[in-house]
């Protein structure tokens, strides 16, 4: 059976619980608010363990002997994770709403650029494309806006947030930080469209980079492996809530 077809139909299963509240909702933000925060910075080689990141956000205690920026982007985008929680009931995602995921995330590590696109040109280590030229960068953002609006319902959800997340990793509008702000903004199209967040754990680093150097000649790859992070949510969510496996 296609991918999204079993998505959507663990999507109708899981409903059947919602609307998660009070202590439940509160259990599941909190999950994946660790998870996702470890994840997502692991990615990006900060090596702070899952463990490490849940005593810091949790505690506050941080962990000694680790660069201290670790501990900002750990906090950082707790920070923003949460924020992206208040966009679900909002079914769109502005300047504003970005601009905001990347203050929020890159304030304590260098306070002049957060929040702000780049003014300097940059150059991603290992791929053979060129991001977008700084003096294009707000054109290139506007037409982002423009699509999310226009082709938002053109998609199926899981799709548009795969979309989503390869045009605006490609135009890296901001000097650090782009690949949690995209992961982050891939999430925040899922949950608004009531899916579960797509993880992608540090184990499939190879394989997430590859594909994404992939998709700007095929993205098709690349949709599928967020289909694939999508499904696994699920299977877990199913497993914690007690949700009889679906069998195809």
């Amino acid at each position: 059976m296609d991918i999204y077809r079993v998505i959507d139909l663990n999507k109708i299963a899981i409903d059947e619980r919602r609307p998660f509240e009070g202590n439940m909702l509160k259990q599941i933000q909190d999950y994946y608010r660790i998870g996702l925060t470890w994840s997502s910075n692991a990615l990006e080689g900060n090596t702070l363990s899952e463990s490490e990141t849940k005593v810091l956000l949790e505690d506050g205690l941080t962990v000694g002997g680790k660069p201290l920026r670790y501990t900002f982007e750990a906090i950082g985008h707790a920070k923003a994770y949460d924020f992206m929680f208040t966009l679900l009931a909002n079914r769109t995602i502005t300047k504003e709403d970005i601009l905001t995921l990347h203050q929020m995330f890159y304030e304590a590590i260098e306070p002049e650029y957060a929040g702000k696109y780049r003014n300097l040109d940059v150059v991603i280590s290992g791929s053979k494309y060129p991001v977008t030229e700084t003096k294009r960068i707000e054109v290139e953002m506007d037409r982002l806006f423009q699509w999310i609006v226009t082709a938002r319902d053109h998609y199926h959800p899981v799709t548009f947030a795969a979309q989503l997340h390869k045009r605006f990793v490609f135009i890296h509008p901001f000097k650090d930080g782009n690949g949690r702000i995209a992961r982050l903004l891939m999430n925040t199209a899922l949950i608004q469209d009531g899916y579960l967040l797509a993880v992608i754990p540090p184990v499939l680093r190879h394989v997430y980079i590859e594909l994404l150097e992939k998709a700007h000649r095929d993205d098709k790859p690349f949709e599928q492996f967020i289909a694939e992070r999508i499904l696994e949510s699920q299977k877990e969510m199913m497993r914690l809530l007690h949700i009889p496996k679906l069998v195809f």
